[in-house]
C-alpha cells in the first residue's frame, strides 16, 4: 500500500516534470464550455477570456457539479467556505478552477450559488455555496471521481452536490478513505 502512494506521487510529479519542460508555450484552445484551470503550482494561470460554466452530471455518487467540459469537480474541507489554501503542490494535484468573468451556472445548477473568491495572485476562482472548487490531476476524463474521499493535503476533497454540499459516500454506499489510493 506504501509503494503504491508513493508509486502515484511520483507519476503525477513526473507528469509536471514533463510539463514544465515543454516549455511555455500554450497551445491549447479553450471555449466557454471549456474548463479554465490553474496551470502553475500557484494557481494561477486562466488562459482564456470565457467564464467558467458549472453545471451538473449524473453517475454512481449520484447527481454531482463538473465544469463545462464535464471534470467533476471537489471542495475541500480545508477550505471551510473561505477563501482557497491550496497553493503550490496542492494547486498542482487539485486545480482551481478559475474564472475570467462572472461563472455561468449550467443545466441544474442553482445561478445565486456561484461565485468567485480571489487568489494570492489576483485570479478569480469560482465557488459554489462558498466553497472554492477544484477538479483532480488523476481525473483523466469527463465524469471521472478518483478524488472522491481523498485526504490529501491535510483534508478530505469531497464531490460537490447540487445543493453545494460535499458527496461523503463512495459509488458502494461506503465513506471511503481514498478512492485513488494515494494520499498526497
Amino acid at each position: 500500500m506504501r509503494t503504491k502512494r508513493f508509486g502515484g506521487l511520483a507519476i503525477v510529479a513526473a507528469a509536471l516534470a514533463l510539463v514544465a519542460a515543454c516549455g511555455s508555450s500554450n497551445n491549447t484552445k479553450s471555449s466557454a464550455n471549456s474548463p479554465t484551470m490553474a496551470t502553475n503550482p500557484n494557481g494561477a494561470g486562466a488562459s482564456s477570456g470565457a467564464a467558467a460554466v458549472v453545471q451538473t452530471a449524473s453517475g454512481s455518487l449520484g447527481t454531482y457539479l463538473t465544469d463545462g467540459a464535464g471534470r467533476t469537480l471537489y471542495l475541500w474541507v480545508a477550505d471551510k467556505s473561505g477563501p482557497s489554501k491550496c497553493y503550490g503542490g496542492c494547486a498542482q494535484v487539485w486545480p482551481p478552477l478559475l474564472t475570467n468573468g462572472a461563472p455561468t451556472a449550467g443545466k441544474g445548477v442553482d445561478a445565486s450559488k456561484l461565485g468567485t473568491t480571489s487568489r494570492k495572485d489576483g485570479t478569480k476562482q469560482v465557488t459554489y455555496n462558498g466553497n472554492p472548487l477544484y477538479a483532480f490531476a488523476e481525473d483523466t476524463a469527463a465524469h471521472q471521481t478518483k478524488g472522491e474521499g481523498n485526504n490529501g493535503f491535510g483534508a478530505k476533497w469531497w464531490v460537490v452536490g447540487p445543493r453545494g454540499d460535499a458527496i461523503t459516500r463512495s459509488a458502494g454506499g461506503a465513506t471511503p478513505s481514498s478512492s485513488s489510493g494515494y494520499n498526497y
